[in-house]
C-alpha cells in the first residue's frame, strides 16, 4: 500500500495547530503556552490554512495519492480539520459583535449620534483573505529611530503619520509587549498604527527599557518620556499636544494603564517632573493585569500592575482581551474592567472576543480589524466628548 507521506505530514501539522487554535486549553501552564505558540497564527488567519489545505488536497487527488485507503483516510481527516478551521474563522469574523456590544455598554444608548467624525464601515476584506501579512499602507509614512531618551535603541521611536504632512493631529502611543524582557516597536499592532495614521492622526510606537538592565520603574518612566516628548516636540510633526492617546498590548499595556492611573506623578517622572503627562484616553489589548513579574506581594514593586495605582477616576479605556488567551487571563482582564468602571463613574469599553488568543495584533485578522473598528470608533467619541467639556467650560467663563 502507497502512503501518500507529503500528504499526511501536511493534515497532521494543520490538525495540531487547528486543535491548539480552536481548543486552546489554558491548564495546565505548558498547554497554555502551546495553545498560543502553535494556534496564534492560524486562529488570526485560518484563511490561508483553509486556503493551503484545499490546494494540497486537490494536488493530492491530482496524482492519485487519494485512491489508496491510508489515502481517503488521510482525506477524511483533512474534511475534520477544514471544518475546525471553519470555526476558527468564523469566531474571527464575528468577533465585530462582540466590539459593538462593548461599545453599547461603555459609551451608552445612542453614542454614535455624538460622534462628529466618519465612522469605519467596512473592513479590508482584500487584506484580510489574501495579504494579511502585508501591514504598509501606501499613504502613510513611517519615519523610523527617532530619539526620545539617552538610553540608545532602547529610548527610540517610530513615527507614522500621512504624506500630506496632517496638523493639529490627534497622537496615539503605543508600548509593544514581550513582559518586560523582549519586544521591538515594529512588532505588534501595526494594523492599528497604520489605520489611524491613513486616518490623519500621527502615531508613535516606542522602545523602552528592557529586564535585566533595568527593572520596576524603569520601563514605566521611558513611557511617560515618550508622553512628554510628545507634548514638547510633536508639533515638529503635526501632533496637537491636547489630543494624546496611550496604547499597547500585553506588557504594554500594563504600561499604557499605569499612565492612564498616573498622570503628572513625580514618582515615575524623575527629572521631568513639571511635564505634563496627562492623556485623553488609553487602549489596553491583552493586557498583563498581575503582580510586576511575578513579584511576591512583599517584594519591592509588587504591586498590582497597573490597577494597583488606581485611585478611583481614570480617563476613558478601551479594554480588548481574548477568551482563549494563554498568556493572561480573561478573568484578571474581566476583573480589570470591572473595578476600573467604578460602579458606572469611568468611560470603560470592555471587548471580550471569542476565542481571542494572546498576540491577536499582529495581521489583518477578521478578530483585529473588529477591534481597530472600535478603537477607532471609541476615539472619535472621546475626542467628541472632549471638544464638548471644552466648549462647555469656554461658554461657562
Amino acid at each position: 500500500m502507497t502512503w501518500p507521506v507529503g500528504y499526511i505530514i501536511t493534515v497532521v501539522v494543520l490538525a495540531w495547530c487547528t486543535f491548539f487554535a480552536s481548543a486552546a486549553p489554558r491548564r495546565p501552564d505548558l498547554l497554555a503556552k502551546s495553545s498560543w505558540f502553535f494556534g496564534m497564527v492560524i486562529n488570526e488567519v485560518p484563511f490561508l490554512a483553509i486556503y493551503f489545505l484545499i490546494a494540497s488536497t486537490a494536488l493530492a487527488a491530482s496524482e492519485g495519492d487519494l485512491d489508496s485507503p491510508s489515502g481517503r483516510i488521510a482525506a477524511g481527516f483533512a474534511g475534520v480539520v477544514l471544518a475546525g478551521l471553519v470555526i476558527v474563522a468564523w469566531r474571527g469574523v464575528r468577533s465585530d459583535r462582540a466590539v459593538a456590544r462593548a461599545l453599547d455598554r461603555g459609551l451608552g444608548a445612542g453614542w454614535r449620534g455624538r460622534v462628529t467624525s466618519p465612522l469605519p464601515r467596512h473592513r479590508p476584506w482584500l487584506r484580510i483573505l489574501l495579504i494579511p501579512f502585508w501591514l504598509a499602507r501606501p499613504d502613510v509614512k513611517r519615519i523610523k529611530d527617532v530619539s526620545y531618551g539617552d538610553a540608545g535603541r532602547r529610548n527610540l521611536m517610530d513615527i507614522y503619520r500621512r504624506h500630506d504632512a496632517p496638523s493639529n493631529a490627534p497622537v496615539l502611543i503605543y508600548f509593544h509587549g514581550g513582559g518586560f524582557t523582549s519586544g521591538r516597536k515594529s512588532h505588534e499592532a501595526r494594523p492599528l498604527l497604520t489605520r489611524l495614521a491613513s486616518r490623519g492622526w500621527v502615531c508613535i510606537s516606542a522602545n523602552y527599557r528592557l529586564r535585566p538592565e533595568v527593572d520596576f520603574p524603569d520601563h514605566q518612566i521611558d513611557a511617560k518620556k515618550v508622553i512628554a516628548w510628545a507634548r514638547e516636540h510633536g508639533h515638529v510633526y503635526g501632533i496637537d499636544p491636547t489630543k494624546v492617546f496611550v496604547a499597547g498590548s500585553s506588557a504594554g499595556a500594563n504600561l499604557a494603564g499605569l499612565c492612564a492611573f498616573t498622570s503628572n506623578d513625580p514618582r515615575f517622572q524623575p527629572g521631568f517632573e513639571r511635564s505634563d503627562t496627562t492623556v485623553s484616553g488609553a487602549i489596553l489589548l491583552y493586557g498583563y493585569y498581575g503582580h510586576y513579574f511575578g513579584a511576591a506581594p512583599d517584594e519591592p514593586g509588587s504591586v498590582l500592575q497597573p490597577q494597583g495605582h488606581f485611585t478611583g477616576r481614570t480617563p476613558p479605556l478601551f479594554i480588548a482581551h481574548g477568551t482563549n488567551d494563554g498568556w493572561g487571563t480573561v478573568e484578571a482582564a474581566r476583573h480589570f474592567a470591572e473595578l476600573t468602571r467604578g460602579g458606572g463613574a469611568n468611560t470603560v469599553v470592555y471587548a471580550e472576543l471569542p476565542g481571542g488568543q494572546h498576540s491577536f495584533d499582529v495581521f489583518h485578522s477578521p478578530r483585529f480589524e473588529a477591534v481597530v473598528d472600535g478603537v477607532e470608533a471609541f476615539t472619535a467619541w472621546t475626542l467628541t466628548e472632549q471638544t464638548h467639556d471644552v466648549t462647555g467650560n469656554e461658554a461657562r467663563r
